[in-house]
Protein backbone atom coordinates (compact mmCIF):
# COMPACT_ATOMS: atom_id res chain seq x y z
CA UNK A 1 0.00 0.00 0.00
CA UNK A 2 1.49 3.29 -0.97
CA UNK A 3 2.29 5.79 1.85
CA UNK A 4 0.04 9.01 1.50
CA UNK A 5 0.88 11.38 4.27
CA UNK A 6 -1.60 14.19 3.14
CA UNK A 7 -4.47 11.52 4.03
CA UNK A 8 -3.09 11.29 7.65
CA UNK A 9 -3.01 15.24 7.66
CA UNK A 10 -6.63 15.07 6.66
CA UNK A 11 -7.82 12.74 8.68
CA UNK A 12 -6.09 13.90 12.21
CA UNK A 13 -7.29 17.19 11.32
CA UNK A 14 -11.33 15.92 10.59
CA UNK A 15 -10.56 13.52 13.87
CA UNK A 16 -9.53 16.83 15.96
CA UNK A 17 -12.76 18.66 14.69
CA UNK A 18 -15.07 15.95 15.58
CA UNK A 19 -13.39 15.58 19.01
CA UNK A 20 -14.05 19.34 20.31
CA UNK A 21 -16.87 22.03 18.97
CA UNK A 22 -15.11 24.83 20.27
CA UNK A 23 -11.47 26.03 20.16
CA UNK A 24 -9.81 26.11 23.65
CA UNK A 25 -8.13 29.36 24.59
CA UNK A 26 -4.83 27.80 25.03
CA UNK A 27 -5.37 26.74 21.85
CA UNK A 28 -6.44 30.22 20.65
CA UNK A 29 -3.56 31.73 22.42
CA UNK A 30 -1.13 29.66 20.61
CA UNK A 31 -3.07 30.13 17.37
CA UNK A 32 -2.28 33.84 17.83
CA UNK A 33 1.74 33.05 18.73
CA UNK A 34 2.23 31.11 15.54
CA UNK A 35 0.77 33.82 13.61
CA UNK A 36 2.63 36.15 15.52
CA UNK A 37 6.03 34.58 14.56
CA UNK A 38 4.92 34.11 10.91
CA UNK A 39 4.70 37.58 11.30
CA UNK A 40 7.84 38.41 12.54
CA UNK A 41 9.80 36.14 10.49
CA UNK A 42 8.20 37.84 7.05
CA UNK A 43 9.69 40.96 9.21
CA UNK A 44 13.05 40.09 9.52
CA UNK A 45 13.03 38.81 6.45
CA UNK A 46 12.41 41.89 4.96
CA UNK A 47 15.29 43.18 6.88
CA UNK A 48 17.82 41.40 5.92
CA UNK A 49 17.52 41.66 2.22
CA UNK A 50 16.29 45.01 2.65
CA UNK A 51 19.03 47.41 1.17
CA UNK A 52 22.66 48.13 2.95
CA UNK A 53 23.18 51.79 4.12
CA UNK A 54 26.04 53.49 5.07
CA UNK A 55 25.16 53.71 8.32
CA UNK A 56 22.91 53.22 10.80
CA UNK A 57 21.56 55.87 13.52
CA UNK A 58 20.50 54.25 16.61
CA UNK A 59 17.46 55.69 18.07
CA UNK A 60 17.78 56.05 21.60
CA UNK A 61 14.00 56.83 22.59
CA UNK A 62 12.10 54.29 24.68
CA UNK A 63 9.78 53.50 21.70
CA UNK A 64 12.58 51.74 19.83
CA UNK A 65 13.59 48.91 22.70
CA UNK A 66 11.02 46.62 21.56
CA UNK A 67 11.91 46.23 18.07
CA UNK A 68 15.52 46.69 18.72
CA UNK A 69 15.19 43.83 21.72
CA UNK A 70 13.58 41.35 19.03
CA UNK A 71 16.23 42.17 16.39
CA UNK A 72 18.75 41.20 19.11
CA UNK A 73 16.50 37.98 20.45
CA UNK A 74 16.48 36.86 16.77
CA UNK A 75 19.85 36.88 16.12
CA UNK A 76 20.95 35.21 19.35
CA UNK A 77 18.18 32.29 18.44
CA UNK A 78 19.08 31.84 14.97
CA UNK A 79 22.76 31.39 16.32
CA UNK A 80 21.86 29.13 18.88
CA UNK A 81 19.90 27.07 16.42
CA UNK A 82 23.54 26.79 14.23
CA UNK A 83 25.71 26.17 17.46
CA UNK A 84 23.23 23.31 18.07
CA UNK A 85 23.43 21.42 14.99
CA UNK A 86 27.44 21.85 14.86
CA UNK A 87 27.75 20.42 18.42
CA UNK A 88 25.42 17.11 18.07
CA UNK A 89 27.49 16.72 14.47
CA UNK A 90 30.67 17.97 15.53
CA UNK A 91 30.64 16.12 18.44
CA UNK A 92 29.97 13.25 17.28
CA UNK A 93 31.66 13.32 14.73
CA UNK A 94 35.11 13.83 17.05
CA UNK A 95 33.50 10.77 19.81
CA UNK A 96 33.13 8.35 16.95
CA UNK A 97 36.20 8.42 15.06
CA UNK A 98 39.43 7.88 16.42
CA UNK A 99 41.80 9.31 13.60
CA UNK A 100 38.94 12.46 13.30
CA UNK A 101 39.53 12.98 16.73
CA UNK A 102 42.93 13.42 16.42
CA UNK A 103 42.35 16.56 13.96
CA UNK A 104 38.86 18.02 15.39
CA UNK A 105 39.61 18.46 19.09
CA UNK A 106 43.30 20.61 18.69
CA UNK A 107 41.18 22.40 15.84
CA UNK A 108 38.29 22.72 18.54
CA UNK A 109 40.75 24.45 20.80
CA UNK A 110 42.42 26.55 18.88
CA UNK A 111 38.79 28.14 17.12
CA UNK A 112 37.70 28.48 21.24
CA UNK A 113 40.73 30.52 22.02
CA UNK A 114 40.39 33.26 18.84
CA UNK A 115 38.44 35.90 20.40
CA UNK A 116 35.11 37.25 18.30
CA UNK A 117 37.83 40.33 17.08
CA UNK A 118 39.68 37.81 15.96
CA UNK A 119 36.98 36.55 13.55
CA UNK A 120 35.13 39.61 13.10
CA UNK A 121 37.36 41.82 11.08
CA UNK A 122 37.79 39.44 8.09
CA UNK A 123 33.97 37.58 8.35
CA UNK A 124 32.24 41.08 7.98
CA UNK A 125 34.32 42.62 5.34
CA UNK A 126 34.09 39.31 2.90
CA UNK A 127 29.78 38.92 3.42
CA UNK A 128 29.89 43.12 3.17
CA UNK A 129 31.57 42.39 -0.33
CA UNK A 130 29.23 39.19 -0.71
CA UNK A 131 26.17 40.94 -0.57
CA UNK A 132 26.77 44.26 -1.48
CA UNK A 133 23.38 45.34 -1.88
CA UNK A 134 21.31 43.94 1.22
CA UNK A 135 21.90 43.77 4.55
CA UNK A 136 22.11 40.08 4.61
CA UNK A 137 26.16 39.68 4.97
CA UNK A 138 26.34 42.21 7.72
CA UNK A 139 22.86 40.52 9.77
CA UNK A 140 24.63 36.98 9.03
CA UNK A 141 28.03 37.99 10.19
CA UNK A 142 26.42 39.33 13.20
CA UNK A 143 24.42 35.96 13.50
CA UNK A 144 28.06 33.96 13.39
CA UNK A 145 29.82 36.32 15.88
CA UNK A 146 27.38 35.16 18.57
CA UNK A 147 27.13 31.93 17.24
CA UNK A 148 31.37 31.82 17.99
CA UNK A 149 30.65 33.11 21.72
CA UNK A 150 27.55 30.12 22.34
CA UNK A 151 29.19 26.53 20.16
CA UNK A 152 32.39 26.17 21.48
CA UNK A 153 30.76 25.22 24.88
CA UNK A 154 27.77 23.19 23.71
CA UNK A 155 30.56 21.17 21.05
CA UNK A 156 33.04 20.46 24.57
CA UNK A 157 30.27 19.08 26.65
CA UNK A 158 27.98 17.15 24.29
CA UNK A 159 32.13 15.32 22.94
CA UNK A 160 32.53 14.62 26.57
CA UNK A 161 28.94 13.61 27.65
CA UNK A 162 29.66 11.15 24.75
CA UNK A 163 32.31 9.84 26.12
CA UNK A 164 31.29 9.26 29.43
CA UNK A 165 28.07 7.17 28.47
CA UNK A 166 28.03 4.34 31.18
CA UNK A 167 29.49 0.92 30.37
CA UNK A 168 26.63 -0.95 31.13
CA UNK A 169 24.14 1.32 29.20
CA UNK A 170 26.57 0.49 26.15
CA UNK A 171 26.61 -3.46 26.36
CA UNK A 172 22.85 -3.05 26.55
CA UNK A 173 22.74 -1.49 23.21
CA UNK A 174 25.04 -3.97 21.99
CA UNK A 175 23.11 -6.99 23.01
CA UNK A 176 19.83 -5.51 21.56
CA UNK A 177 21.74 -4.87 18.24
CA UNK A 178 21.34 -1.19 18.00
CA UNK A 179 22.59 0.22 15.04
CA UNK A 180 24.55 3.73 15.00
CA UNK A 181 21.25 6.18 14.81
CA UNK A 182 19.24 3.55 17.46
CA UNK A 183 22.47 3.80 19.45
CA UNK A 184 22.88 7.20 19.29
CA UNK A 185 19.04 8.16 19.92
CA UNK A 186 17.99 5.67 22.56
CA UNK A 187 21.53 5.77 24.74
CA UNK A 188 24.02 8.54 23.67
CA UNK A 189 21.83 11.81 23.02
CA UNK A 190 19.75 10.92 26.38
CA UNK A 191 22.55 10.53 28.48
CA UNK A 192 24.39 13.47 27.21
CA UNK A 193 20.91 15.91 27.21
CA UNK A 194 21.16 17.41 30.53
CA UNK A 195 24.31 18.68 30.17
CA UNK A 196 23.54 19.77 26.96
CA UNK A 197 20.54 21.54 28.18
CA UNK A 198 22.72 23.77 30.94
CA UNK A 199 25.20 24.25 28.77
CA UNK A 200 22.55 25.50 25.85
CA UNK A 201 21.57 28.24 28.65
CA UNK A 202 25.64 29.18 29.19
CA UNK A 203 26.26 29.17 26.25
CA UNK A 204 23.10 31.86 25.31
CA UNK A 205 24.53 33.87 27.74
CA UNK A 206 27.88 33.62 26.35
CA UNK A 207 26.54 34.78 22.91
CA UNK A 208 24.90 37.70 24.52
CA UNK A 209 28.47 39.15 26.05
CA UNK A 210 29.53 40.04 22.95
CA UNK A 211 26.24 41.27 22.27
CA UNK A 212 27.55 44.95 22.19
CA UNK A 213 30.63 44.16 19.82
CA UNK A 214 28.54 42.03 17.37
CA UNK A 215 26.26 44.57 16.95
CA UNK A 216 28.25 47.93 16.80
CA UNK A 217 31.60 46.71 15.19
CA UNK A 218 34.04 50.11 14.27
CA UNK A 219 36.84 48.97 11.78
CA UNK A 220 38.34 51.47 11.64
CA UNK A 221 36.91 54.90 9.60
CA UNK A 222 34.04 52.12 8.82
CA UNK A 223 31.05 51.98 10.67
CA UNK A 224 28.80 48.09 10.79
CA UNK A 225 25.93 48.90 13.23
CA UNK A 226 23.41 47.05 13.26
CA UNK A 227 19.48 48.07 15.19
CA UNK A 228 19.58 46.14 18.17
CA UNK A 229 19.92 46.16 21.47
CA UNK A 230 23.67 45.65 21.78
CA UNK A 231 24.04 48.74 19.69
CA UNK A 232 21.44 50.71 21.55
CA UNK A 233 23.87 49.50 24.92
CA UNK A 234 26.62 50.42 22.99
CA UNK A 235 25.61 54.47 21.79
CA UNK A 236 24.15 55.08 25.07
CA UNK A 237 27.57 54.20 26.69
CA UNK A 238 29.45 56.30 24.37
CA UNK A 239 26.97 59.70 25.09
CA UNK A 240 27.31 58.84 28.65
CA UNK A 241 23.12 58.63 28.54
CA UNK A 242 22.13 57.04 31.90
CA UNK A 243 18.30 56.97 31.43
CA UNK A 244 18.87 55.17 27.91
CA UNK A 245 21.51 52.49 29.65
CA UNK A 246 18.77 51.68 32.63
CA UNK A 247 16.10 51.51 29.90
CA UNK A 248 18.43 49.17 27.74
CA UNK A 249 19.20 46.91 31.16
CA UNK A 250 15.65 46.63 31.98
CA UNK A 251 14.95 45.48 28.51
CA UNK A 252 17.92 43.10 28.81
CA UNK A 253 16.54 41.66 32.23
CA UNK A 254 12.73 41.46 30.69
CA UNK A 255 14.00 39.48 27.43
CA UNK A 256 15.93 37.35 29.47
CA UNK A 257 13.20 36.00 31.65
CA UNK A 258 10.48 35.96 29.34
CA UNK A 259 12.75 33.38 27.37
CA UNK A 260 13.08 31.86 30.61
CA UNK A 261 10.11 31.04 31.20
CA UNK A 262 9.04 30.38 28.07
CA UNK A 263 12.10 28.28 26.90
CA UNK A 264 14.67 26.70 29.07
CA UNK A 265 12.85 26.09 32.65
CA UNK A 266 10.46 23.81 29.93
CA UNK A 267 13.22 22.13 28.09
CA UNK A 268 14.96 21.34 31.97
CA UNK A 269 11.28 20.60 33.39
CA UNK A 270 11.50 17.65 29.73
CA UNK A 271 15.03 17.03 30.21
CA UNK A 272 14.84 15.27 33.97
CA UNK A 273 13.24 11.91 32.24
CA UNK A 274 16.83 11.46 30.80
CA UNK A 275 18.61 11.62 34.72
CA UNK A 276 20.72 8.19 35.41
CA UNK A 277 18.85 6.54 38.15
CA UNK A 278 18.03 3.50 39.03
CA UNK A 279 15.15 4.20 42.08
CA UNK A 280 14.73 6.81 44.68
CA UNK A 281 12.12 9.66 44.61
CA UNK A 282 13.11 13.33 43.62
CA UNK A 283 10.82 16.06 44.06
CA UNK A 284 10.59 17.39 39.82
CA UNK A 285 11.66 20.65 38.78
CA UNK A 286 7.92 22.00 36.91
CA UNK A 287 7.26 24.20 33.99
CA UNK A 288 4.07 26.24 34.36
CA UNK A 289 4.25 26.88 30.84
CA UNK A 290 4.90 23.59 29.96
CA UNK A 291 2.22 22.39 31.80
CA UNK A 292 -0.28 24.83 30.04
CA UNK A 293 0.92 23.08 26.41
CA UNK A 294 0.35 19.43 27.63
CA UNK A 295 -3.40 20.71 27.85
CA UNK A 296 -3.72 22.23 24.29
CA UNK A 297 -5.58 20.10 21.64
CA UNK A 298 -3.45 21.55 18.94
CA UNK A 299 -0.44 20.05 21.29
CA UNK A 300 -1.85 16.80 21.28
CA UNK A 301 -3.65 16.03 18.15
CA UNK A 302 -0.01 17.57 16.51
CA UNK A 303 1.95 13.85 19.04
CA UNK A 304 -0.59 11.95 17.35
CA UNK A 305 0.05 12.78 14.03
CA UNK A 306 3.46 12.06 14.43
CA UNK A 307 2.89 8.62 15.94
CA UNK A 308 0.73 7.97 12.90
CA UNK A 309 3.34 9.23 10.32
CA UNK A 310 6.14 7.14 12.28
CA UNK A 311 3.65 4.15 11.74
CA UNK A 312 2.90 4.72 8.33
CA UNK A 313 6.76 5.01 7.58
CA UNK A 314 7.32 1.63 9.30
CA UNK A 315 4.44 -0.26 7.36
CA UNK A 316 5.33 0.72 4.02
CA UNK A 317 9.18 0.08 5.01
CA UNK A 318 8.30 -3.68 6.24
CA UNK A 319 5.45 -4.20 2.97
CA UNK A 320 8.49 -3.22 0.43
CA UNK A 321 12.05 -3.77 1.71
CA UNK A 322 13.55 -6.39 0.31
CA UNK A 323 16.36 -7.64 2.79
CA UNK A 324 19.62 -9.52 0.71
CA UNK A 325 22.58 -10.71 3.30
CA UNK A 326 24.87 -9.76 -0.74
CA UNK A 327 23.53 -6.25 -0.28
CA UNK A 328 24.66 -5.55 2.93
CA UNK A 329 26.88 -2.55 2.93
CA UNK A 330 29.96 -2.51 5.63
CA UNK A 331 28.70 1.58 7.06
CA UNK A 332 31.64 1.79 9.47
CA UNK A 333 33.58 1.50 6.55
CA UNK A 334 31.54 3.79 4.43
CA UNK A 335 31.27 6.24 7.33
CA UNK A 336 35.05 6.23 7.76
CA UNK A 337 35.85 6.75 4.25
CA UNK A 338 32.94 9.84 4.22
CA UNK A 339 35.38 11.33 7.41
CA UNK A 340 38.26 11.17 5.94
CA UNK A 341 37.11 13.05 2.93
CA UNK A 342 35.79 15.71 5.48
CA UNK A 343 39.46 15.46 7.12
CA UNK A 344 41.41 16.33 4.04
CA UNK A 345 38.97 18.95 2.68
CA UNK A 346 39.29 20.55 6.26
CA UNK A 347 43.11 20.16 6.47
CA UNK A 348 43.36 21.49 3.03
CA UNK A 349 41.08 24.65 3.80
CA UNK A 350 43.40 25.10 6.89
CA UNK A 351 46.34 25.15 5.39
CA UNK A 352 45.06 27.50 2.60
CA UNK A 353 44.45 29.67 5.24
CA UNK A 354 47.89 29.27 6.88
CA UNK A 355 49.44 30.22 3.93
CA UNK A 356 47.56 33.44 3.60
CA UNK A 357 48.50 34.15 7.69
CA UNK A 358 51.82 33.65 6.84
CA UNK A 359 51.72 36.58 4.20
CA UNK A 360 50.34 38.91 6.43
CA UNK A 361 52.63 37.86 9.74
CA UNK A 362 55.92 38.41 7.73
CA UNK A 363 55.02 42.14 7.84
CA UNK A 364 54.99 41.92 11.61
CA UNK A 365 58.70 43.08 13.24
CA UNK A 366 60.58 40.90 15.46
CA UNK A 367 60.05 43.37 18.79
CA UNK A 368 56.29 42.86 18.38
CA UNK A 369 56.53 39.24 18.96
CA UNK A 370 58.52 39.66 21.85
CA UNK A 371 56.02 42.02 22.99
CA UNK A 372 52.77 40.28 22.19
CA UNK A 373 54.45 36.96 23.80
CA UNK A 374 54.71 39.17 27.34
CA UNK A 375 51.01 40.53 27.16
CA UNK A 376 50.14 36.70 26.39
CA UNK A 377 51.60 35.74 30.19
CA UNK A 378 50.29 38.70 31.79
CA UNK A 379 46.92 37.60 30.51
CA UNK A 380 47.34 34.27 31.03
CA UNK A 381 47.70 35.06 34.69
CA UNK A 382 44.54 36.83 34.65
CA UNK A 383 42.26 34.34 32.74
CA UNK A 384 43.77 31.66 35.84
CA UNK A 385 42.91 34.12 38.53
CA UNK A 386 39.57 34.36 37.61
CA UNK A 387 39.07 30.49 36.96
CA UNK A 388 40.61 29.96 40.00
CA UNK A 389 38.10 32.58 42.02
CA UNK A 390 35.01 31.59 39.76
CA UNK A 391 35.63 27.76 40.75
CA UNK A 392 35.92 29.23 44.65
CA UNK A 393 32.15 30.23 44.96
CA UNK A 394 30.83 28.47 41.89
CA UNK A 395 31.32 24.75 42.89
CA UNK A 396 29.64 25.02 46.49
CA UNK A 397 26.82 26.95 45.03
CA UNK A 398 26.18 24.75 41.88
CA UNK A 399 25.96 21.64 43.98
CA UNK A 400 23.85 23.13 46.47
CA UNK A 401 21.34 24.31 43.95
CA UNK A 402 21.80 21.29 41.64
CA UNK A 403 21.46 18.74 44.68
CA UNK A 404 18.10 20.40 45.65
CA UNK A 405 15.01 20.04 43.10
CA UNK A 406 13.84 23.10 45.15
CA UNK A 407 16.46 24.92 45.14
CA UNK A 408 16.45 24.54 41.38
CA UNK A 409 13.39 25.38 40.82
CA UNK A 410 13.76 28.86 43.03
CA UNK A 411 17.39 30.30 42.15
CA UNK A 412 17.73 28.42 38.41
CA UNK A 413 15.58 31.41 36.88
CA UNK A 414 17.46 34.12 38.89
CA UNK A 415 20.97 32.04 38.19
CA UNK A 416 19.97 32.29 34.28
CA UNK A 417 19.11 35.97 34.42
CA UNK A 418 22.75 36.74 35.72
CA UNK A 419 24.44 34.49 33.64
CA UNK A 420 22.29 36.06 30.42
CA UNK A 421 23.27 39.70 31.73
CA UNK A 422 25.61 40.76 29.28
CA UNK A 423 28.56 41.60 31.32
CA UNK A 424 29.67 44.56 29.47
CA UNK A 425 26.70 46.20 30.32
CA UNK A 426 27.58 46.49 34.12
CA UNK A 427 31.37 47.42 32.91
CA UNK A 428 30.65 51.22 33.93
CA UNK A 429 29.05 50.25 37.29
CA UNK A 430 32.41 48.17 38.09
CA UNK A 431 34.96 49.93 37.16
CA UNK A 432 33.23 52.88 39.14
CA UNK A 433 33.32 50.97 42.01
CA UNK A 434 37.17 49.37 41.57
CA UNK A 435 38.07 53.64 41.05
CA UNK A 436 36.38 53.78 44.79
CA UNK A 437 38.35 51.06 46.02
CA UNK A 438 41.56 52.42 44.69
CA UNK A 439 41.51 49.38 42.34
CA UNK A 440 43.47 49.60 39.21
CA UNK A 441 42.49 47.71 35.62
CA UNK A 442 45.44 46.11 35.88
CA UNK A 443 43.46 43.95 39.26
CA UNK A 444 40.47 45.23 38.51
CA UNK A 445 40.42 42.82 34.83
CA UNK A 446 40.25 40.17 36.44
CA UNK A 447 36.99 41.13 37.97
CA UNK A 448 35.65 41.92 34.67
CA UNK A 449 36.31 39.08 32.77
CA UNK A 450 34.93 36.93 36.51
CA UNK A 451 31.98 38.50 35.79
CA UNK A 452 30.98 36.69 32.20
CA UNK A 453 33.30 33.47 32.74
CA UNK A 454 32.36 32.41 36.71
CA UNK A 455 28.46 31.35 34.88
CA UNK A 456 30.65 28.40 32.92
CA UNK A 457 31.81 26.71 36.00
CA UNK A 458 28.30 27.39 37.67
CA UNK A 459 26.10 25.45 35.22
CA UNK A 460 28.21 22.85 34.33
CA UNK A 461 28.37 21.98 38.48
CA UNK A 462 24.94 22.38 38.45
CA UNK A 463 24.20 19.79 35.38
CA UNK A 464 26.87 17.54 37.04
CA UNK A 465 25.25 17.66 40.12
CA UNK A 466 21.72 17.32 38.18
CA UNK A 467 22.92 14.06 36.77
CA UNK A 468 23.97 12.60 40.11
CA UNK A 469 21.92 8.96 40.37
CA UNK A 470 19.26 9.38 43.10
CA UNK A 471 20.12 5.57 44.04
CA UNK A 472 23.63 7.12 44.76
CA UNK A 473 22.68 9.61 46.54
CA UNK A 474 20.34 7.11 48.57
CA UNK A 475 23.36 4.91 49.08
CA UNK A 476 25.64 7.39 51.32
CA UNK A 477 22.40 8.19 53.11
CA UNK A 478 22.00 4.68 54.19
CA UNK A 479 25.62 4.33 54.90
CA UNK A 480 25.38 7.11 57.08
CA UNK A 481 28.26 9.50 54.32
CA UNK A 482 28.21 13.03 55.57
CA UNK A 483 30.05 16.33 55.56
CA UNK A 484 33.14 16.54 54.09
CA UNK A 485 33.18 12.66 53.37
CA UNK A 486 30.17 12.71 51.18
CA UNK A 487 31.42 15.54 49.23
CA UNK A 488 35.13 13.88 48.64
CA UNK A 489 33.63 10.69 48.24
CA UNK A 490 30.74 11.03 45.93
CA UNK A 491 30.08 14.56 45.17
CA UNK A 492 33.05 15.83 43.80
CA UNK A 493 34.13 12.92 42.06
CA UNK A 494 30.33 12.62 40.24
CA UNK A 495 31.02 16.32 39.14
CA UNK A 496 34.38 16.25 38.31
CA UNK A 497 34.10 15.92 34.83
CA UNK A 498 31.24 18.41 34.64
CA UNK A 499 33.98 20.86 36.36
CA UNK A 500 36.85 19.98 33.88
CA UNK A 501 34.51 21.38 31.06
CA UNK A 502 33.54 24.32 33.39
CA UNK A 503 37.05 25.55 33.63
CA UNK A 504 38.46 24.71 29.86
CA UNK A 505 35.17 26.71 28.48
CA UNK A 506 35.64 29.45 31.09
CA UNK A 507 39.32 29.41 30.41
CA UNK A 508 38.29 30.18 27.17
CA UNK A 509 35.83 32.73 27.52
CA UNK A 510 38.19 34.52 29.76
CA UNK A 511 40.37 35.11 26.69
CA UNK A 512 37.84 36.13 24.52
CA UNK A 513 36.64 38.46 27.60
CA UNK A 514 40.00 39.94 27.88
CA UNK A 515 39.62 41.88 24.25
CA UNK A 516 36.57 43.71 27.19
CA UNK A 517 38.05 43.57 30.44
CA UNK A 518 41.58 44.86 29.09
CA UNK A 519 39.99 47.70 27.09
CA UNK A 520 37.44 49.55 28.32
CA UNK A 521 35.51 53.13 27.26
CA UNK A 522 34.42 54.68 30.53
CA UNK A 523 33.05 57.99 30.75
CA UNK A 524 33.86 59.08 27.17
CA UNK A 525 37.87 57.89 28.01
CA UNK A 526 39.31 54.76 26.71
CA UNK A 527 40.96 52.87 29.97
CA UNK A 528 43.38 50.13 29.01
CA UNK A 529 46.14 48.06 30.84
CA UNK A 530 49.18 45.72 29.60
CA UNK A 531 47.38 42.39 27.90
CA UNK A 532 47.02 40.69 24.79
CA UNK A 533 43.46 41.63 25.57
CA UNK A 534 43.65 45.48 24.85
CA UNK A 535 46.38 44.69 22.19
CA UNK A 536 43.60 42.93 20.32
CA UNK A 537 41.44 45.53 21.22
CA UNK A 538 43.82 48.44 20.06
CA UNK A 539 44.77 46.56 16.35
CA UNK A 540 41.34 46.03 15.81
CA UNK A 541 40.40 49.90 16.25
CA UNK A 542 43.25 50.81 14.33
CA UNK A 543 43.04 47.83 11.34
CA UNK A 544 46.45 47.19 12.05
CA UNK A 545 46.09 43.57 10.30
CA UNK A 546 49.52 42.17 11.11
CA UNK A 547 49.42 43.33 14.89
CA UNK A 548 45.91 41.76 15.64
CA UNK A 549 46.94 38.53 13.19
CA UNK A 550 50.10 38.18 15.57
CA UNK A 551 48.55 38.50 18.60
CA UNK A 552 45.15 35.86 17.78
CA UNK A 553 48.20 33.83 16.74
CA UNK A 554 49.68 33.68 20.08
CA UNK A 555 46.74 33.22 21.82
CA UNK A 556 46.02 30.63 20.28
CA UNK A 557 49.36 28.75 20.94
CA UNK A 558 48.81 29.68 24.89
CA UNK A 559 45.55 28.54 24.98
CA UNK A 560 46.39 24.82 22.69
CA UNK A 561 49.42 24.25 24.56
CA UNK A 562 47.43 24.98 28.14
CA UNK A 563 44.65 22.45 27.09
CA UNK A 564 47.15 19.88 25.60
CA UNK A 565 49.19 19.97 29.06
CA UNK A 566 46.51 20.50 31.90
CA UNK A 567 43.12 20.67 30.67
CA UNK A 568 43.54 17.11 28.83
CA UNK A 569 45.28 15.45 31.69
CA UNK A 570 42.30 16.76 33.46
CA UNK A 571 40.03 14.83 30.97
CA UNK A 572 41.99 12.00 31.07
CA UNK A 573 41.75 11.67 34.83
CA UNK A 574 38.14 12.35 34.59
CA UNK A 575 37.23 9.59 32.02
CA UNK A 576 39.80 7.20 33.71
CA UNK A 577 38.90 7.38 37.60
CA UNK A 578 35.60 9.63 37.93
CA UNK A 579 33.37 8.29 34.92
CA UNK A 580 30.07 6.67 36.14
CA UNK A 581 30.83 4.18 33.21
CA UNK A 582 33.80 3.42 35.39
Amino acid sequence: MAFRPYKILWGGAVALLHRTRRIDWIDFLLILAFFGLLYGVIGLAQRWTGQLRPTVEIDLSPSALPKYTLFSLSRGMIAYALSLIFSLVYGYWASRDITARRVLIPLLDILQSIPVLGFMPGLILALVALFPHSNFGLELASVIMIFTGQVWNMTFSFYHSLRSVPRDQLEAAAIYGFNWWQKFKWVELPFATMGLVWNSMMSMAGGWFFLMISEAFVLGNHDFRLPGLGSYMSVAVAKGDGHAMILAITAMIIMIVVLDQLLWRPVVSWAQKFKVEEGGSEVQVSSWFLNWLRRSRIVAWSEGLEERLKSSLNSGKNNTAVISSKKVINHGNMAHGVSLIFIAVLVGTMLLGAWKLFHILATEPLHNWISVVADAGVTLGRVLGSTFLGTLWALPIGLAIGLSPRASRVFQPVVQVLASFPAPMLFPAVIALLAALNIGLGWGSIVLMLLGTQWYILFNVIAGAMAIPADLKEAARSFQITGWRRFFKIYFPAVFPYLVTGWVTAAGGAWNASIVAEFVTYKGRIMSTSGLGARISQAAAAANFPDLAASILIMSIFVVAFNRTIWRRLYQLAEGRFSLSN
